[in-house]
Parts: structure tokens; sequence; C-alpha cells
């Protein structure tokens, strides 16, 4: 299945397009942009059995959003959204691998879960996002999703430090309502702990995720493979702000 869902969006002499497929030639496009940013940026020991392409069992059974400059032909952003629909042929959520998702599991509603999202280093800016966002909200609201789910990762390459202060400032903003909690189920370790929690450099995904109205949902978990700490985030899509709703979705606040 592949189908264009969102249009078009020039960017500085580009032009910008996304994709919402199963295709395995466009998701394989996507594993090498994968590789490539989490193997560089993160070190990450992905284990890759092709070299230079990132993949693993979840990515058969995932919608893949793929961003490609119409210009060069190249995928310059991607994620994947698992819906809950078909979990049970993977066994659960990928998350569920690092924290104990029993809250979750009794919301009413239906769940879906964002992963390997990455954009290349050259389209960082706020318009490759938000025209992914765009393709995601659309994909949300096509499919009936009342929660999303994912990762927010944060490098670990200093020792910790910069995780513990940003995890320690997402929680002390952006903490999630009790219902939400989640517990890590390799927690990180507090050796490592920052003294202080404020925090200027928050990710530009992860302030992507708070802005679209994500929430924390509690302490980070230790992944030893990408050698980062994640934090569980969610999404509670009938709670997007005004400002996303209306440039998404059409809709009025």
């Amino acid at each position: 299945m592949t189908a264009q869902i969102a249009r078009s969006q020039p960017r500085r002499g580009r032009q910008l397009k996304t994709t919402l497929t199963r295709c395995p030639q466009l998701i394989e496009t996507a594993q090498r942009l994968r590789y490539r940013v989490f193997s560089e940026e993160y070190g990450s020991d992905l284990g890759a059995t092709t070299p230079g392409i990132d993949a693993d069992a979840y990515d058969a059974l995932c919608d893949h959003l793929i961003v490609t400059d119409a210009g060069t032909g190249e995928v310059v952003a991607t994620t994947r959204i698992l819906h809950q629909s078909d979990v049970p042929s993977v066994g659960g959520f990928y998350s569920s691998g690092e924290f104990d998702l029993s809250n979750l599991g009794k919301l009413p509603g239906t769940l879906a879960e964002l992963g390997r999202t990455c954009v290349h280093p050259d389209y960082r800016n706020g318009g490759t996002i938000t025209l992914l966002w765009a393709a995601l909200a659309e994909y949300l609201d096509s499919r009936n999703v009342d929660y999303l789910i994912g990762c927010a990762s944060i490098s670990m390459a200093d020792g910790g430090m910069k995780a513990w202060r940003i995890a320690r400032h997402l929680q002390n903003e952006y903490l999630a309502a009790p219902a939400f909690r989640v517990t890590p189920l390799r927690a990180l370790p507090h050796l490592t702990r920052a003294e202080h929690e404020h925090s200027d450099d928050v990710p530009a995904l992860i302030r992507a995720y708070m802005r679209l109205g994500a929430r924390v949902c509690g302490e980070p978990c230790w992944d030893p493979d990408f050698r980062c700490a994640d934090l569980l985030v969610v999404l509670e899509v009938s709670k997007l702000t005004a400002r996303y709703s209306r440039h998404f979705m059409g809709r009025t606040a």
C-alpha cells in the first residue's frame, strides 16, 4: 500500500512530499536513513544483518510515513506507526520491551505507537517536521486513534548528565496524569543524576511532541542498544493543541 497523504510543501527551494506506505522498497529507503541517523549520531549498536540498514520485526506490520525531497528523490525524514489492531501479530508494542504498559492497557479507546522517528541533519527545520506531523495527524484521524504513544530518545554520549537533566525538566513541566504512568523495565542508573533540572537543550523532536500536547509518562528507561535514555510519551489525540488542530485538520478551537 502506498498513498500520498499530504500536499507537497516548498521549503527554501526544496519541494517536500509525504508518503504513507508498506511497500518494502520504500521502507528500505527509510531504514537506510534510520541507520545513518541512529548509528552515526547515537553510536547505536543496531545489530544490522544487512550493512547500512536498520530493520526489525515491527517494520512489516507498521505503516511508514516518509518525507522525500522531490527534487533529489532523497528520503529526508521518516517515522512508523504501529496500530493497536496489528499488535497481536508481533506480541506487543515495541515500547513494552522497555516499560510496563499495564496502565495504558486499561485506557478506553484505541492506541497506536510512533517509532523510529528521524530527520536528515540537513532538513531539521520547522517545515520538514511540520509536514511530517501533518501527515501523522491525518493518519490518526483516519484510523480513529485515541492515544498515541512512543519513546522519546536522548543521547547518553556524555554519560547521562544531559539525559537526566532533560528528563527531570520534562517531568516537571509535562508529566502525564496518573492513569498514563508507566514504569521502566531497565531504569536509568541514578549515579548520573544531574543536580539541576532546568534544560535548554531538549532535542527538537521532543520539543515538537510537547507542542503537539504530548506528556511524559514517568521515569526514563536505559536503552543499551541505542545507547540512549528513553522517555515514554503519550498524546491524547482529542487534546491536540488548538494551533495544531487548525493547521493539521482544519478544526477550530
